[in-house]
Parts: C-alpha cells; sequence; structure tokens
C-alpha cells in the first residue's frame, strides 16, 4: 500500500506513513503487530477476513496460534471502544473469521516538497556513501563513515545508515588488521550497527551480506557463511553477496561464488583474485596465473580510482614466478605491485609490505644480502608486525628491528600463521625436515579454511627446493582446498 494513505472512520485515523492511529487528534498507543491486524480489518471494511489472512499480516512467517490473534482482537476492542450505534467494530464471526464495522474513508495524502526532500535524504546520503566506499581508498572510508554518521543522527531508524556505518566501520578496521594495535572498537562498532540492520530490515540482503563480513572479520566464520548464504537467498542476483561468500569461503565454495561473481560482474579482478588463491593452495600454478592476468588485464583498462580498485594481483603473480625461480619475472611483477602504493587502497601499506619481503627474499637467495637487509627494512617501515620480515631481516645480519619470538595469535590470526614463522625460522637455520613437519602438524590440527593457502609459493620456506620432504604438507593442503 502507498505509504501515504489514511483511512478515518468516526472520530479515528489511521495513517500508514507514520504508523498511528489517532483519536480526534490524539495518538492511541499500539503494538505494531496489532496496527497491522487493525490496518487488514479497516481498509476491508465489511469483508469477513479469515483468521489466517489476519495472522500472516501480521505476524508473517512467524508461528503463532490464534490466541495471539484473539488477544489482538481483545486490545484493539478496548482501545477503539464502541461504535456510535453502540456495537462493536470488530465483529466475530464464529468459526469464518473477524469483519470491521463501520463507514471508512480512504484518502492518500500529498506530500509536501520538503517532506519529498526528507524521503530522499537517507538514500542520497546511502549512494555517495557507499560510492566513497566502493573506491577502497583509505581517505574514501573515512568519507563514507563520516556521511553514514550523519545519516544515522538524522534518521537513526533507517535500515541502510546502519548498514553503511557498519561497512565503513569494518574497513577501517581492515586498514590495520595487519598491525599489532588492530582497530578492534571500528569491529565492535560495525558488529552493533549491522546486526541492528538486520533486526530493522530481516528481509534485506545488504544487511544480512554486511553481518557476515562482519563476522568473519570477528572469527567467527560459521555464522558468518550463514549471513550471507541468507543475503543470498534474498538476493539472488546481487554479485556483492556473492562476492562476499566467495571471500568467507573456501575450497569449491569460493570457486562457485567467485565465478558467480564474474557471472553477474565480468571482469571483476578481486573475483579473479579469490579464484586463483585457491588454484595457488591446489599448486595449479599456471591456471594461478591465468585468473591473475584476467583481472590485471581489467585492472589495467579501469585505471587508477576505479571502482572496487584491486591490488595484490602483481605481488601474487611475482610470489608464483618466484616458485618457478624465475626471479626476473618475479621482481618485475613485484616492482609493478608497489608501483600501486600511492593509489591510497585500503590494502596498499600490507600488499607493499609484502612485496618488499618478497624482494627481500629473493635476493637472499642469491646471497645478496646487503640488497636483501635494504628490500625487509623498507617491509617493516610499512608493517612493523611483519613477522616474516623481521625474522629474515635477523637471518640477513641486521639485529636491529629483528623479531624477539613469533607472532601472537591475536596478531597473526591462526595458528597456521605462527606455525609458518617457526617453519621460516627452522629452514633459515638448514632444517628443511622439521619445517615441513612443524606445518603439517599444524594443517592437520587446524579447522577447515584457507590457512596456509600460501605455502607453494611462500618466498622464504621455497618449498619446491626440497619438492618430496613438503610432499605431504603440500598434499595436506591441496586437500582442503578440494
Amino acid at each position: 500500500m502507498p505509504g501515504g494513505v489514511r483511512y478515518t472512520f468516526d472520530r479515528f485515523e489511521l495513517n500508514l506513513q507514520t504508523r498511528r492511529v489517532t483519536a480526534g487528534g490524539d495518538p492511541i498507543p499500539l503494538a505494531d503487530r496489532h496496527f497491522d491486524v487493525l490496518l487488514q480489518l479497516v481498509s476491508h471494511p465489511g469483508a469477513i477476513l479469515p483468521k489466517d489472512a489476519l495472522i500472516d499480516a501480521a505476524w508473517g512467517d512467524v508461528a503463532v496460534t490464534d490466541n495471539s490473534l484473539e488477544q489482538a482482537v481483545s486490545a484493539l476492542r478496548r482501545v477503539l471502544g464502541n461504535a456510535p450505534d453502540g456495537g462493536s467494530y470488530i465483529e466475530t464471526i464464529p468459526r469464518r473469521g473477524y469483519r470491521f464495522n463501520g463507514t471508512v474513508a480512504r484518502a492518500a495524502a500529498r506530500q509536501t516538497d520538503e517532506a519529498l526532500e526528507a524521503l530522499l535524504a537517507p538514500h542520497r546520503a546511502w549512494v555517495e556513501g557507499r560510492a566513497a566506499l566502493e573506491t577502497l581508498e583509505r581517505d574514501g572510508i573515512g568519507r563514507a563513515r563520516a556521511a553514514f554518521e550523519q545519516l544515522l543522527r538524522s534518521a537513526p531508524e533507517q535500515p541502510l545508515a546502519h548498514i553503511g556505518l557498519a561497512n565503513a566501520c569494518a574497513l577501517q578496521f581492515e586498514t590495520t588488521r595487519a598491525d599489532e594495535a588492530r582497530d578492534t572498537a571500528a569491529l565492535v562498532r560495525a558488529m552493533a550497527h549491522a546486526r541492528e540492520a538486520c533486526r530493522l530490515d530481516p528481509q534485506s540482503g545488504e544487511a544480512w551480506a554486511s553481518l557476515g563480513f562482519v563476522l568473519d572479520r570477528s572469527g567467527q566464520p560459521l555464522d558468518a557463511t550463514a549471513a550471507l548464504r541468507r543475503a543470498v537467498m534474498l538476493e539472488p542476483d546481487n554479485w556483492r553477496h556473492h562476492f562476499r561468500l566467495s571471500y568467507v569461503g573456501w575450497g569449491e565454495d569460493r570457486l562457485r561464488e567467485a565465478r558467480r561473481t564474474l557471472a553477474l560482474l565480468p571482469g571483476f579482478p578481486l573475483a579473479h583474485w579469490m579464484i586463483a588463491t585457491v588454484q595457488v593452495a591446489r599448486r595449479v600454478l599456471d591456471q594461478a596465473e591465468i585468473e591473475l592476468e584476467a583481472g590485471i588485464a581489467v585492472q589495467e583498462r579501469q585505471g587508477a580510482h576505479a571502482r572496487f580498485s584491486a591490488v595484490g594481483l602483481h605481488w601474487l603473480r611475482g610470489l608464483i614466478h618466484l616458485a618457478r625461480s624465475d626471479e626476473a619475472a618475479a621482481l618485475a611483477a613485484l616492482e609493478r605491485e608497489l608501483s600501486c602504493e600511492s593509489l591510497g587502497h585500503l590494502y596498499s601499506r600490507e600488499c607493499g609490505a609484502n612485496a618488499w619481503y618478497a624482494i627481500g627474499a629473493l635476493h637472499l637467495r642469491q646471497h645478496h644480502l646487503a640488497d636483501a637487509r635494504l628490500a625487509f627494512a623498507r617491509a617493516l617501515e610499512r608493517l612493523p608486525a611483519h613477522p616474516l620480515a623481521r625474522i629474515a631481516l635477523a637471518a640477513a645480519g641486521e639485529t636491529r628491528g629483528a623479531a624477539a619470538g613469533p607472532p601472537t595469535a591475536q596478531q597473526s590470526g591462526s595458528p597456521i600463521d605462527i606455525a609458518i614463522y617457526q617453519a621460516a625460522a627452522l629452514v633459515l637455520q638448514g632444517h628443511h625436515r622439521a619445517a615441513a613437519h612443524t606445518i603439517d602438524e599444524a594443517l592437520a590440527a587446524a579447522p577447515p579454511g584457507s590457512g596456509g593457502w600460501l605455502l607453494p609459493v611462500e618466498p622464504l620456506l621455497n618449498v619446491n627446493a626440497h619438492p618430496d620432504i613438503w610432499a605431504p604438507a603440500l598434499a595436506r593442503l591441496q586437500s582442503r582446498a578440494s
């Protein structure tokens, strides 16, 4: 029904836009479900409405008994009192339902320009804020958060305000996810607003997709997957939901959802990156490189500051070249990744640190210790908490800034990451078999997921130099990615 419709009978008015009932101009307190029951009756005066129809209108998919409806009708009779003729406005028709008795007038209210502007404002703010988020640039995230906070102040019951603010806060956390001091306050706030959006509009795919993303960032993968599957169910043609489901998934699930994303939005670079990660874990490096090349081609056509700009594609391609011992191609790809740092992408600092770390590992293999130390130091300039760069810097002969111990679970987010650090320390000491055993044990104990997916191309571990030793761990990783 149009939101501006009003129904009047005797001294009562029922306003659909405000969802208020007034008597002689005075508001009458009424529960939402009671309002919906009254609306169905008043909008069909004189008609007998079955109980099931009234229950469906007021309670939807919630399973309730006839008793709930009877209580609602009883409450409405108390509020409305008797009609001018002394009878009840709501008549019970035995074994058939209820009928509204009374003369009802229906009118469509005309909105003023100011009212129309007020209706447009939340949606305009949503479009502007989401556009800023979709640049995936640090500055854009800040602008979006400010816009959504302003929208929330003016429309606290607007689901879009909570959805937008949840995403802005979650991405703000993402800019710090690899730091020693992560912005957990932003993540907590993101969770609160994502849940509130779902409460305000349980049929919003955007709300559930936002909650799924935040749950994944909070270390709750099962609940994240459930929320995102609900988002996809509600809005199956929204590529964003499929992409986020790919992001939290792994193995065949990630491949399926990434390909669904590409079917809905052909050429999306980050979907190609998602596919490549699974193929790396499966050690199908040729196919992974094809996916990365497809994403890079789109990225280059789009140019700088495009919506959903991507980083990390050149970096991963460089690691694949390095795993094949094509050091010249690896260095060229890693340098291309570093050229993207100036774009201000929210992951550019992290990708830049990883690229310098890989360059340092390349120089370490070549026994160019001075160049290795310089590269590892540049990685730590961007990401002081980078554990592998710190331990590699010590191995290259530089004790200043070298790691004193492995990363904590809070910093790394995964026991497998700690195992990789420990394995790297063993490899640098020449203990390759012990390193491989450490990783294999960690993978065996880990829950399903993408942990350790970089193992086949990890620069310091260089598993291809000792394929027999690393075969059990690589086979286990491949099985996890199936």
